[in-house]
């Protein structure tokens, strides 16, 4: 059974091996028509990803060229049952058929979604562990190895603001099943990591503030406050601002509010 990884380098592997596409234009090209599993990526938009605004006049040449390439890949892989085709031509342009379980980016939006239905019902734990195996898929940035054109970096961006509110969703659940203490490393590398990120801040106090280290909690919103003097201008949010207050006076964070919820 062939499986495609795309969250981190462009992988296709069996039991007994693992392959990369050397060829830059192929790895483009898979990258594209993988995000699209089982759905026709026209011609054009292979060379608006290929060659911008400007496709040389063999163009449509060197797509069936590279097309050819990748078959012929696909040709010599023994773990293909009998008689199953991969890439297909069905006009106006290629598909990968594929089952979606198994590319990985497609398991990680069914496991996201899952995690956040679990969160919107009420159990967190569930939602974290959904969440958690969602993230273990990915080893990199999405398409590592691939100089992506216009469309990539379209379902890239996608893809990383995907991540994040994968991230967000596992930390609020954890908070609320009072796993702060094993936040606290995690959020204070996210905080180094992000410090114009205000979220990543406030999570930080309630993780601290959740395990009674109140005073490194405000520490923390005084190095967020400096932070956004010192390179916006600004002070911190309301929400922000409304969680230290209550810190001061000894009223905890506010209370969690169901992840996922409306």
């Amino acid at each position: 059974m062939v499986e495609f990884k795309v969250l981190g380098p462009l992988e296709i592997s069996s039991e007994e091996r693992v392959w990369r596409l050397s060829a830059p234009r192929q790895r483009q090209m898979m990258g594209l028509l993988l995000l699209n599993a089982n759905q026709i990526v026209d011609i054009d938009s292979l060379m608006v990803e290929l060659w911008g605004d400007n496709p040389p006049k063999s163009a449509l040449t060197t797509i069936q060229t590279y097309i050819y390439q990748l078959r012929r890949f696909f040709d010599q892989e023994h773990s293909l049952p009998s008689g199953e085709e991969i890439l297909l031509t069905r006009p106006p342009g290629y598909l990968i058929s594929v089952p979606e379980e198994r590319v990985d980016v497609f398991t990680f939006r069914r496991l996201v979604t899952e995690g956040r239905g679990c969160a919107a019902a009420g159990r967190p734990e569930e939602a974290s562990l959904r969440l958690r195996q969602a993230l273990d898929l990915w080893s990199g940035h999405p398409l590592t190895d691939v100089v992506p054109g216009r469309m990539l970096e379209a379902y890239l961006a996608d893809l990383e603001e995907s991540r994040l509110r994968a991230l967000e969703l596992r930390i609020e659940a954890d908070l609320e099943i009072g796993r702060g203490r094993d936040l606290i490393g995690e959020l204070r590398f996210l905080v180094a990591t992000n410090p114009l990120n205000e979220w990543f801040h406030g999570r930080l106090m309630e993780a601290l503030c959740q395990v009674g280290r109140r005073d490194e909690a405000l520490g923390a919103y005084r190095e967020l406050h400096a932070v956004l003097d010192r390179e916006l201008g600004l002070e911190p949010s309301r929400e922000l601002r409304q969680l230290q207050y209550r810190m001061l006076h000894a009223q905890g964070p506010r209370r969690r509010v169901r992840v996922g919820a409306a």
